[in-house]
């Protein structure tokens, strides 16, 4: 497996301790390791592979707590830096009867948006896999850091990988967000979107619709996640759908992280050349994927029970 590179936020999930309730009647909370970007190393890392999270941290109780958890889910943490000029983020999260969310970001700004592209370094990145999502392509130092390591993740022959995992709360413009979004399509070889943001960012809610508008920006794979219906995979000229596996959810938080940290897991462990993906391939890469996620709604933040999931896919391990 290649070496895997997420850049973007690290942050402190607040779930709550009840589901149900609006936001302001939340009593209690429970304090997780966050972040999209984050969460998908997490998975990646679950799997074996070598996984890093490039961001920034504020020098807080918050950030020690990240980076230690970091740590013990086996992500390399040598590329997260430190600041004492802002707070580690936090998102404070509210959970309907079904486990689905709704949150409310303190940030403004945080350390993750304080990473400049002049903190980079060449050397840290080689042909790797590198994922990130928009919500640290808001207007500050990060998103310039962003188009940087893409840059030199491109010109070193590695993967470059994005789900946009809209936020809208963040963007006082939502125009603004499409564009931005739209612009940093262009340089992804893998898109992972979900069923509620393709008619945002693509004007359709049909999934080969959307498919198609974001292949022609030149992305070899698109994922399209369906929920509890399972998602669809598109390259290569092919189509191939998964319906998913039932479970009963206790907090969907990070569990579109999940799947698509275990997917560009799969595609390292199992070779797969993405321009030339079989339908055997995609078939495998949304079986692992969707009983990952599956396996991670049943239990709160982004994680799950890896003995379980290697049990039904030992080639995994």
């Amino acid at each position: 497996m290649r070496k895997f590179i997420a850049i973007g936020e690290a942050l402190i999930d607040m779930i709550p301790c009840e589901k149900g309730v609006k936001l302001k009647e939340v009593l209690s909370f429970e304090r997780v390791c966050g972040g999209a970007p984050t969460n998908v190393a997490c998975a990646y890392a679950m799997l074996g592979g070598d996984a890093r999270v490039l961001t920034m941290l504020g020098e807080d109780a918050f950030g020690d707590y990240l980076v230690d958890t970091m740590r013990d889910r086996g992500i390399d943490t040598s590329l997260v830096l430190r600041t004492d000029k802002a707070n580690t983020a936090l998102a404070f999260v509210s959970l309907d009867k079904n486990g689905n969310r709704d949150f409310s970001f303190y940030r403004n700004p945080s350390a993750d948006m304080l990473l400049r592209a002049e903190d980079l370094q060449e050397g840290w990145f080689d042909k790797n896999v590198l994922h990130f999502c928009s919500v640290d392509l808001v207007d500050c130092p990060m998103k310039e850091a962003h188009r940087k390591a893409i840059e030199i993740t491109r010109k070193k022959g590695g993967i470059v990988s994005f789900d946009p995992n809209l936020r809208f709360p963040l963007w006082k413009d939502h125009d603004a967000l499409k564009k931005t979004v739209l612009e940093f399509c262009a340089y992804a070889d893998v898109i992972k979107v979900s069923d509620d943001e393709i008619s945002f960012l693509a004007g359709t809610n049909d999934p080969d619709e959307a498919a198609k508008f974001f292949l022609n920006f030149g992305a070899k794979l698109v994922f399209v996640t369906l929920g509890k219906d399972g998602a669809v995979l598109y390259g290569n000229g092919r189509k191939c759908a998964f319906g998913g596996y039932p479970a009963e959810a206790v907090d969907t938080t990070g569990a579109g992280d999940i799947f698509i940290g275990t997917a560009l897991a799969c595609l390292e462990k199992t070779g797969v050349n993405l321009a030339e993906i079989t339908e055997t391939q995609m078939e495998t890469v949304l079986k692992t994927s969707c009983y990952a996620s599956s396996l991670s709604v049943r239990c709160k933040g982004a994680t799950y029970d890896k003995n379980a999931f290697l049990e039904k896919f030992p080639f995994m391990r």
